[in-house]
């Protein structure tokens, strides 16, 4: 009888006693194996920007490889430091519909505990990822301008344009605002980085104009072999970008590590299967172009969808983007290594694929496309997809604008024809 009173009050009382403690082991808790992964993704990402710097780098002429690499380059501190002062709080600090609080502002409150964005990892942790996001991507626009714009306005438009247009997206799509509660999906950054970047690009090329060159000075490729270790440095340091935007070591990383080598190994084979037919030949440049192609496009889609519907992503990816990079010369406009037709034409196509292949059954985040009985996702995807076209072009406009009317934006003739190199840089590229 005793016995039984005893249990009867180990039974009620116990709990009561022990509930603190259960409650504190149902707080968010930092976890060691997920942390691990993000600060690898983290760095795989960071070497995306150098990565970013080879490919377009030997795409130029010799004489501007160096002011290319550079504005790539500068964009890891330039960038690094506006996002712990104020970018990281725009895009993720508690705000409204279309803009993050500044209640973050010198990485305030952001510590080693998890956050609500990440709450198995320590929230400097999330933030320093994301921060790697916030670099690249206007990185991507110089491909647009490459050896004609000088080196002072592309910096400040760079720093002026992250914090403008780029933590406005990602706070509209990743930190609460009104393209997350419509029900947007963008798993690893289709509007936020590619779609933004690769229309401000197009904005930015047209509103400076063509390259100047002499009769015998054809702006061609100066080193493919150095664009190639580039493509390789990208499509390695993509898996921290897609398969880390899991923000865990699950089986949710490891289906967009597999969504995303697919999609760039299918792109690759439909940028050279094009090109073979409409041009006898397939290159190296093809190749590695599309292997970017594909990458951007399944970007958006990598956490939401099977690995055959990444083929098909990847796939109609290399195609689609061939296919704009080949419309560039008659439409007329000096995209000159490719950010529009890759980044904005494949991040585009990416998100409304993701809005076609979607299924709910891979992640419980996601949900059903048009091809899962679901045609008002689709319509979701189309609502964000003009909204950050518009968005995007409109604020480079008048960015480039006001810029404009305070300095110079591109380089004289005499300059632009003797090379950005030796007249921003006062360096050599290579002396023979």
């Amino acid at each position: 009888m005793g016995l039984g009173r005893r249990s009867w009050w180990a039974a009620a009382v116990l709990p009561l006693l022990l509930s603190p403690a259960l409650a504190q082991d149902a707080a968010p808790q930092v976890d060691p194996g997920d942390t691990a992964w993000l600060l690898v993704s983290t760095a795989f990402v960071m070497l995306m920007t150098p990565g970013l710097a080879l490919f377009y780098g030997g795409m130029v002429r010799r004489k501007n490889v160096l002011g290319t690499l550079m504005q790539s380059f500068i964009a890891l501190a330039v960038i690094a430091i506006a996002w712990v002062l104020v970018g990281y709080s725009l895009s993720f600090g508690e705000g409204n519909a279309l803009i993050g609080g500044l209640q973050h502002i010198g990485l305030l409150g952001v510590g080693q505990e998890p956050n609500a964005y990440a709450p198995t990892v320590p929230a400097l942790a999330f933030m320093a990822y994301q921060g790697m996001f916030a670099i690249i991507t206007p990185a991507l626009i110089s491909g647009a301008v490459a050896e004609r714009m000088r080196f002072g306005p592309y910096v400040l438009f760079i720093l002026l344009w992250s914090l403008l247009v780029y933590c406005p997206v990602a706070h509209w799509v990743w930190g609460g605002g009104w393209l997350g509660k419509l029900g947007a999906l963008d798993f690893a950054g289709g509007n936020v980085v590619h779609v933004s970047s690769g229309v401000s690009a197009l904005v930015l090329c047209l509103m400076l104009g063509r390259r100047r060159r002499d009769e015998d000075d054809i702006p061609a490729p100066h080193n493919l072999t150095m664009t190639v270790l580039g493509a390789g440095l990208l499509w390695f340091g993509w898996f921290g970008f897609n398969a880390g935007s899991a923000l865990a070591s699950n089986g949710l990383a490891a289906l967009a590590f597999v969504n995303t080598n697919t999609s760039a190994a299918a792109a690759t084979l439909g940028w050279l299967l094009v090109e073979w037919i409409r041009h006898g030949r397939p290159t190296m440049l093809g190749a590695a172009s599309g292997a970017v192609a594909g990458l951007v496009a399944v970007t958006p889609a990598a956490g939401f969808v099977t690995p055959m519907a990444s083929l098909a992503i990847g796939f109609l990816g290399g195609v689609i983007c061939f296919a704009a990079v080949e419309s560039k010369s008659k439409l007329g406009y000096d995209d000159s290594l490719d950010a529009f037709g890759v980044h904005g034409v494949g991040g585009t196509w990416g998100a409304l694929a993701t809005g076609i292949f979607g299924v709910a059954a891979v992640n419980s985040l996601g949900k059903d496309g048009l091809l899962a009985g679901n045609p008002s996702q689709l319509v979701t995807q189309l609502i964000s997809i003009v909204a950050t076209w518009a968005y995007a072009a409109v604020v480079t406009f008048v960015l480039v604008k006001v810029l404009g009317a305070l300095m110079p934006l591109r380089l004289d003739a005499e300059a632009e024809l003797e090379g950005m190199d030796l007249r921003l840089h006062d360096e050599l590229g290579y002396r023979f």
